[in-house]
């Protein structure tokens, strides 16, 4: 007869393909069962933090269901940074957790339903008498709800006989589309057609809609940007922008903040997409699609709620072959296709060339990123950690196509989940060269599961910005008179943990030193390369020297 654990891997096993997990006393059993019975991926990794972190990047590249498990107590807390990033980034994951006996909480079990309810998680508790009902409930709520779900596992029921269940496991739950507002919709095609300059943004809430989100830029003529998160919707198309707000360039900002009408699909334009609201021009008619009503916003003068691909849909069939076409964004003075081409590495944008070494003699890390770029192999997909450097790929590196790119962290400001979130990636797409991106903070917060990027991607190359120190800090507060040695880091020698570890590595100070990079590359590119780039602190991102003007003005308006 089956047990609990083989009932809720079974179960769980027929609607996904990948769990990423940590064993611990909570979770032997169901992890035992995941290997026995069934044909699921199980990616063993170093941090609970990185279970979540990396079912959530394996969703955000794949678009499908993933599994992560933890045990109870600490194994449980130390997963709560990624858990709250994954809610608030509505990432649909099945978090399944080791609980307390039913006979109740020991010394070491803390009250995990309510960690989870204070960052917005629903919690499901496994019952003896239908362990399995209580796993397809807990997976289409996260499925339908786009959102993290735990599911309790008490620590007494694992091994015990699972009762017969009734379970139909053909259905796939999903999100149903959200009807779209018709009269809304067809005012927002109107107002795009009459538009003098339209131009149209998308966010990772518009990946369903993609194709048609090209057509209809296509349609008007009007440019395109994107969202950090959602770069390479667009792909190479001519007209596009690249990506909008903070890592934008100067010529993109300009041309954003000549638009007249901008539609917004998927993106909750944060204050980095906005460029702290200064993105688009204050008479600029704002008009935002979205499924799931996000917070409101003072920039967006129209909301329409509804799904993201039938709204698009209805726009183009409002507007029919009445676009003007491209001849329209030239007009006063908009950017002509030709001056925004993104194919050439190093003039793309009007980006900062750099220097290859700063003036400290450091590398300057405009100058390596465009290196960088050039050298990668074209079908990447790269994983940043937060920081400083987060501004350097994202400015400076090409994607190829749409989830190209995942920035776990972004929406909770967590440093230290590139190497926690890199297998899910690799897992999703481990035909594609893995790019990890971090900094010196966050990949030594996170060194745990460098070792578990070595041991699960087939080719990858972790990037570290490493400048020995918090820049982000030293850039805000260090230049506020504040003392700098907590924000200072005693150089680490990366290249040398990823040795040990498994890896190949080099130290790269000069750009003749990624020829080791080449040489990797020339002999098949197998394993994971370690590129410790000695970087200078003193060359600032233009969307870091905003805030530092912005946290400067605020303290000279409190002295």
């Amino acid at each position: 007869m089956p047990s609990i654990a083989d009932r809720l891997a079974t179960t769980i096993a027929a609607h996904t393909s990948d769990v990423f997990g940590l064993m611990g006393n909570g979770n032997a059993y169901l992890i035992d069962a995941f290997r026995r019975l069934t044909d699921v991926r199980f990616t063993a990794v170093r941090h609970e933090t990185a279970t979540v972190a990396s079912a959530d990047a394996y969703h955000r590249v794949s678009r499908r269901l993933a599994v992560a498990t933890t045990t109870y107590g600490a194994g449980f807390t130390n997963a709560l940074t990624s858990l709250t990033e994954a809610a608030m980034a509505r990432t649909p994951v099945l978090v399944v957790v080791g609980d307390a006996p039913t006979s109740g909480a020991r010394p070491w079990d803390v009250e995990q339903s309510a960690l989870g309810t204070t960052v917005g998680v629903r919690s499901v508790v496994v019952t003896a008498a239908a362990p399995g009902r209580a796993a397809l409930d807990a997976i289409r709520y996260a499925l339908e709800h786009r959102t993290p779900v735990l599911l309790e596992l008490p620590y007494d029921l694992p091994a015990l006989d699972a009762p017969d269940e009734d379970l139909d496991l053909t259905e796939r739950p999903a999100r149903a589309p959200v009807a779209i507002d018709v009269e809304r919709t067809d005012d927002a095609a109107r107002a795009l057609l009459s538009a003098r300059r339209p131009l149209v943004l998308a966010g990772r809430g518009a990946r369903g809609a993609a194709a048609e989100l090209v057509a209809l830029a296509d349609r008007l003529g009007a440019a395109s940007v994107s969202t950090a998160p959602a770069r390479g919707t667009f792909g190479n198309r001519a007209l596009d922008l690249g990506v909008c707000g903070g890592f934008a360039s100067e010529r993109t900002l300009a041309r954003t903040r000549a638009a007249d009408v901008v539609l917004v699909v998927g993106a909750g334009l944060n204050q980095f997409t906005t460029a702290f609201g200064t993105a688009f021009a204050p008479d600029a008619r704002v008009i935002r699609i979205d499924d799931d009503a996000p917070a409101p916003n003072p920039i967006v003068t129209d909301e329409i709620t509804g799904d993201a691909r039938l709204a698009v849909e209805r726009i183009l069939a409002v507007i029919g072959d009445a676009g003007v076409g491209q001849a329209h964004v030239a007009a006063d003075g908009a950017v002509p296709a030709a001056a925004v081409d993104d194919t050439a590495p190093g003039t793309r944008l009007d980006r900062e060339q750099g220097e290859e070494r700063a003036a400290d003699g450091r590398l300057d890390p405009r100058s390596l990123s465009i290196a960088l770029d050039a050298l990668l192999p074209t079908d990447r997909l790269v994983v940043s950690d937060g920081g400083h450097f987060i501004g350097w790929a994202n400015m400076y590196f090409r994607l190829p196509s749409p989830d190209s790119i995942t920035l776990v962290g972004t929406a909770f400001q967590s440093i230290g989940l590139g190497f926690a979130s890199a297998p899910g990636a690799a897992a999703a797409a481990p035909e594609r060269t893995l790019v990890v991106v971090t900094g010196d903070g966050g990949g030594l917060m996170a060194l745990a599961d460098l070792d578990s990027v070595v041991r699960s991607a087939r080719s990858a190359v972790v990037v570290v910005f490493n400048d020995a120190a918090y820049t982000a800090e030293v850039t805000q507060y260090g230049t506020l008179g504040l003392d700098e040695g907590p924000m200072r880091i005693d150089e680490v020698d990366f290249a040398a943990i990823g040795r040990g570890v498994g890896a190949e590595g080099a130290v790269v100070r000069s750009l003749d030193d990624l020829d080791a990079l080449r040489a990797w590359q020339d002999a098949g590119a197998r394993g994971t390369f370690v590129l410790d780039c000695r970087v200078s602190g003193a060359v600032i991102a233009p969307y870091q020297r905003e805030i530092m003007e912005r946290l400067h003005a605020a303290a000279r308006r409190i002295d």
